[in-house]
């Protein structure tokens, strides 16, 4: 068993498809809309075959999204090697994105960073 993908709801379709295209090489397929419901959709592949669905919806509901909160929490993505850690995390910062932490070596040995991705969504960058 395998999960199949992931999916979150978002404000700016385009704007958080492009942010993963961008800096995490992801390939989106061609937008999805059901217009009974209002439903958006893209499903964005990444090199390993994981899935992430973004999705966004007119009755949406706005909520805040806290740091250390119950649910899911952040995305990771692993990168490679801690040069890429090191670059991404640097690339994103320069563009705009909140460092939350690292790039650093974890309690338990991971080499890594945390950035708040668009619409709040945490992003780990692992080795």
């Amino acid at each position: 068993m395998k999960i199949n993908h992931v999916a979150m709801y978002v404000r700016d379709l385009e704007a958080v498809k492009d942010f993963f295209v961008r800096f995490f090489d992801a390939v989106s397929n061609e937008m999805y809309h059901n217009p009974r419901t209002g439903l958006k959709s893209y499903f964005l592949s990444f090199e390993d075959g994981a899935k992430l669905e973004i999705m966004s919806r007119p009755d949406m509901t706005e909520g805040t999204k806290e740091l250390c909160q119950i649910g899911y929490i952040h995305l990771a993505f692993s990168v490679g090697s801690k040069a890429q850690v090191d670059r991404l995390t640097s690339s994103l910062q320069v563009q705009g994105y909140a460092v939350l932490s690292g790039p650093r070596f974890t309690g338990d040995g991971f080499y890594e960073s945390c950035v708040l991705g668009p619409e709040g969504n945490q992003i780990e960058i692992t080795e």
